[in-house]
């Protein structure tokens, strides 16, 4: 495998349109990689805690050679036209999770200098909200969909793409009808699948959510994103998701069915075990089943996390993926390390060694 090529230079200073999440991200991982970077936003107090965090400045750019659109999906196309008009010399691009209803709309309106537009979409975030929770990492060995459209000019390809590779992340790039598609079946879906699982909390006894574990709250994690903004999504890019949730609920039917059969019910567990396996794992590899994971009890006092990932560190085994569950009222956690599998009972072996409770 080799290195990745370095990215072409960016085309002069970057202005962030939008200091939330990943606006203020974006800055920050590009302010990381060199880039000048100036930020903007409708509310200005955003844009200065940005610039606090370190992510650029405020101060009004006298040149701009690209303009990072990161504001909600309503306003996309409007910001995106204002964007081409001010900076009649800048590409534009936007990273809303939608891309096809701002193309159309620029399209419609017959938006002078659509040529330097170009919309892409990072598949990272976050069910937190805001410039306070961004990280210049979020991006890093994630997917950055660029979705070139017929009249857009190369160069203005090529500094999107150009974006995503100096954020950290892998390019990804496709047309933005298939971009929906995609995001509606691996993003969009599942949120609502999600939205629908905490749903039947509401109302729950107390004693019920007491017995409440790590697989709730893996399921119901995103549940909990800003639902004004998941409004936006969600509508925008309804057409896709239609489809979808049809099946769903043609799923759902056939399950309902199957809870009187056993046979039938173990299809339906069989044909979602079949579905995880296709996700990617890290870094975008096909996952495998030569990952498995060891449990390990970590005990709730300062510093034992630190210190069981210096032992497995000097155990010689590669953590693969690290998840902790710790339910409240427990003296300890339980740490799950994913490692391939030819290691897994040497990590057991070591870590009990080092006084660790740990099992496959």
């Amino acid at each position: 495998m080799t290195d990745p090529a370095p990215p072409s230079p960016l085309p002069g200073p970057v202005l962030v349109v939008g200091c939330g999440l990943i606006g203020t991200s974006v800055a920050l991982a590009l302010t990381r990689a060199g880039a000048q970077v100036h930020l903007a936003d409708a509310l200005r107090q955003h844009a200065e805690v940005a610039e606090g965090l370190g992510a650029g400045t405020t101060r009004d750019p006298e040149r701009v050679g690209l303009v990072v659109v990161a504001v909600p999906p309503d306003h996309v196309a409007e910001s995106v036209a204002e964007a081409l008009s001010a900076w009649p010399d800048a590409v534009v691009t936007d990273v809303a999770s939608v891309k096809l209803p701002p193309l159309e709309a620029l399209v419609d309106a017959d938006v002078d200098g659509l040529d330097r537009y170009v919309g892409s979409h990072p598949m990272a975030g976050s069910e937190r909200s805001g410039p306070m929770a961004a990280s210049a990492n979020l991006f890093e060995g994630r997917a950055w969909a660029v979705t070139p459209h017929q009249r857009a000019r190369t160069a203005a390809v090529e500094a999107v793409r150009s974006l995503a590779v100096s954020s950290g992340a892998t390019l990804v790039e496709m047309p933005a009808a298939e971009h929906d598609a995609a995001v509606a079946r691996v993003s969009h879906l599942p949120h609502l699948m999600s939205v629908l699982a905490a749903s039947q909390l509401d109302g729950s006894p107390a004693d019920h959510l007491a017995l409440a574990g790590q697989g709730l709250r893996d399921v119901t994690r995103i549940a909990g994103s800003d639902p004004g903004l998941w409004r936006q999504i969600l509508y925008a890019n309804r057409a896709p998701l239609t489809d979808l949730l049809r099946g769903v609920r043609d799923d759902l039917d056939r399950l309902l069915g199957a809870l009187d059969s056993r046979p039938a019910l173990e299809q339906v567990l069989d044909r979602g075990v079949a579905g995880t396996a296709l996700i990617p794992g890290k870094h975008g590899e096909e996952r495998s089943a030569a990952l498995v994971p060891v449990y390990v009890q970590v005990p709730d006092r300062p510093g034992e996390l630190g210190r069981l990932l210096r032992d497995t560190g000097e155990s010689d085994v590669n953590i693969e993926d690290l998840r902790i569950d710790h339910d409240l009222g427990r003296p300890v956690g339980l740490a799950e390390i994913s490692v391939r599998t030819e290691r897994a009972d040497h990590l057991v072996e070591a870590l009990t060694e080092r006084g660790w409770t740990a099992h496959l």
